[in-house]
């Protein structure tokens, strides 16, 4: 595919997709799993997902976001860039990020690879209410850039990426 401006704006996944977050899940879903033994909860061979899509209702939501978020931040800190990244200075329409990692976090890896000043939206799972594949967070970004969904591009690495770009009425495009 060209990076013509044949759509008014392109939206990116950020992890498989233009880097790869050097994240120790192992390490982050023990901190998740202590904070909650730490609230008496016991979630003994919970997968790190499980653990943040429970938290919210043993009050634990802040303090597994919190978790992850710091995670992610040194993950970005030594992310590897993916091929896909070089197209991003080269798209002659605006350009967003809409990802399931904290917005910080893919702030650090977008400015690490120098992407950051050619990104004019991003939108984290923290930013936004819901997350992938509720379409909110895509349409959020879109809407950021100036966008219409009809006329946007989303491109990512997941089954999740193109659910959500199905569920926001947007055209997707599978990384390789």
């Amino acid at each position: 595919m060209s990076t013509s401006p044949d759509y008014g704006a392109v939206v990116y996944d950020l992890d498989g997709t233009l880097v790869r977050l050097a994240v120790d899940w192992d390490a982050a879903t023990s901190d998740a799993t202590a904070a909650f033994a730490e609230a008496g909860v016991d979630v003994a061979d919970a997968d790190l997902w499980s653990l943040f899509e429970t938290a919210p209702g043993h009050g634990l939501a802040d303090d597994v976001e919190s978790i992850l978020a710091s995670h992610e931040r040194r993950g970005a800190e030594r992310a590897a860039r993916l091929p896909h990244a070089d197209r991003v200075p080269e798209w002659g329409v605006p350009v967003g990020v809409c990802s399931l990692n904290a917005e910080s976090a893919c702030r650090l890896a977008l400015d690490r690879h120098n992407l950051l000043d050619h990104v004019d939206a991003v939108v984290g799972r923290d930013s936004v209410a819901t997350h992938k594949p509720d379409p909110e967070p895509l349409l959020t970004t879109i809407d950021r850039l100036g966008a219409e969904p009809s006329s946007a591009l989303f491109v990512g690495d997941s089954e999740r990426d193109a659910v959500t770009a199905e569920r926001a009425g947007v055209a997707f495009e599978w990384v390789e």
